[in-house]
């Protein structure tokens, strides 16, 4: 539900700062995908999976990168192995 949230708050934010800009910028996947990585973690600020509830948050994060595709699948595989 956090992602999701935050989805809404980036995406609102880039719409708002594309009807004030006057200058062409990059939206290709790739540029989106960058800002994406960026703003990751902002949410896990304290998380260190220590407890459950930490690599909750830690693991909802990753599904949402991975299923957005702004982790590539090799990044993806090494989560899910460091979860065996």
């Amino acid at each position: 539900m956090k992602l999701i949230r935050l989805g809404l708050i980036v995406a609102s934010a880039l719409s708002g700062a594309g009807c004030i800009s006057t200058q062409a910028v990059n939206a290709s996947k790739d540029r989106l995908n960058q800002a994406a990585r960026a703003v990751v973690g902002t949410s896990l600020t304290g998380a260190r999976g220590a407890t459950p509830a930490d690599q909750d948050k830690i693991d909802e994060t990753v599904a949402g990168l991975c299923g957005a595709g702004a982790w590539t699948q090799s990044e993806c595989a090494r989560h899910d192995a460091a979860q065996q």
